[in-house]
């Protein structure tokens, strides 16, 4: 490791904590010692980073003393507990989880959206939902050409959403069933292998889950456009890695499905995959392990003249969390006037 910050990583054995690892490997980011930590369970467990071995130590009142930055991919009540703590000894902490995402207070970045929200930080920034993440960095760049006035998406959503233990147990649960035995749920209340089910988290009086609600009020905070009307609809599916969604936006006139094109090619974190001819668009299998996110199939909507269809899959693991966060930390670290900021 070289001159650089002093970084710690909350949940570093999960799946998205290694890949933060990864990341930060490949985006040589600059990294002058490097602290990780995860539950006792994980105690002891040796992982590599820049060809050094690096021992996983649990929570204690003292791990973020000199700590510049933390990345944190641990669970609410785990961030809710600690990063206060982090804060409070001088860090800037980068959260994954959902404990803080609509805390007024609280910053909800996506560096292509809404960058110059983080200068508000008072030591947390939040990293949105993964659906929310995909999702907004499709539909904004049109919303700056022509408002959004209402959103329709529906979500096909990988096992990878739920973390490595789930995508090992679509897996089993595969290769069980394929034998002629029973798949056996511990990660989902049902068998995900050849089968989908809208997505398990609690519902509201509306009959609207959480991780929906999550998309409505995410995005209406990070387009600061409380009036856009959104109704989704979260689908767990056997997939292993990546998101896919099919988005229906609707303006208040005519977008032409050629200008949309052009907005999006030109998009930063997008890629346009689509071949007519060849009926081929983007699939999460291609998304997977892919910083950008694929959009395609952009069409008129046949029932609204004002209307347009789009089809997206992105790395839930990647774009949809750790890249996310990682890009957080590079923005505060190359933005003038973002304070306490972080400087190498």
């Amino acid at each position: 490791m070289s001159n650089g910050l002093r970084i710690a990583v909350l949940g570093a054995t999960g799946a998205v904590g290694a890949e933060i690892l990864t990341l930060l490997e490949q985006r040589q980011f600059p990294v002058k010692t490097l602290t990780l930590l995860a539950s006792p369970r994980s105690a002891g467990t040796k992982l590599t980073f820049q060809g050094e071995t690096v021992d996983v130590q649990v929570l204690d009142d003292n791990c973020f003393k000199g700590i510049d930055l933390v990345l944190a991919s641990a669970g609410g009540s785990v961030s809710k507990q600690w990063l206060p703590k982090a804060v409070a000894a001088g860090a800037l902490a980068v959260d994954n989880s959902s404990a803080f995402r609509m805390d007024p207070a609280v910053p909800l970045i996506v560096p292509e959206v809404n960058p110059e929200a983080t200068k508000a930080h008072q030591g947390i920034i939040a990293n949105p939902n993964c659906t929310t993440i995909l999702m907004a960095l499709a539909v904004w760049p049109l919303h700056q050409v022509q408002p959004v006035q209402r959103i329709v998406v529906a979500t096909y959503q990988s096992a990878s959403g739920a973390g490595a233990r789930a995508m090992e147990e679509v897996k089993q649960q595969a290769q069980a069933m394929l034998n002629g035995h029973p798949p056996v749920t511990e990660a989902f209340p049902y068998p995900l292998a050849f089968n989908l089910f809208p997505h398990n988290s609690d519902l509201n009086d509306l009959g609207y889950c959480q991780e929906e609600m999550k998309m409505v009020n995410e995005t209406r905070k990070i387009f600061g456009d409380p009036n856009i009307r959104i109704s989704p609809t979260c689908v767990r599916v056997p997939v292993l890695r990546a998101h896919s969604e099919a988005i229906n936006l609707e303006f208040n006139q005519p977008f032409s499905v050629a200008q949309a094109k052009v907005v999006l090619s030109q998009a930063p974190g997008v890629k346009v995959v689509e071949d007519w001819g060849r009926n081929y668009f983007p699939m999460p299998i291609e998304a997977s392990g892919q910083d950008n996110v694929l959009v395609g199939r952009i069409r008129q909507d046949i029932s609204n003249l004002n209307g347009l269809e789009l089809w997206l899959s992105g790395d839930q693991i990647r774009k949809g969390a750790a890249l996310n966060a990682v890009q957080i930390a590079e923005l505060v670290m190359t933005s003038p006037g973002v304070a306490p900021s972080l400087t190498v």
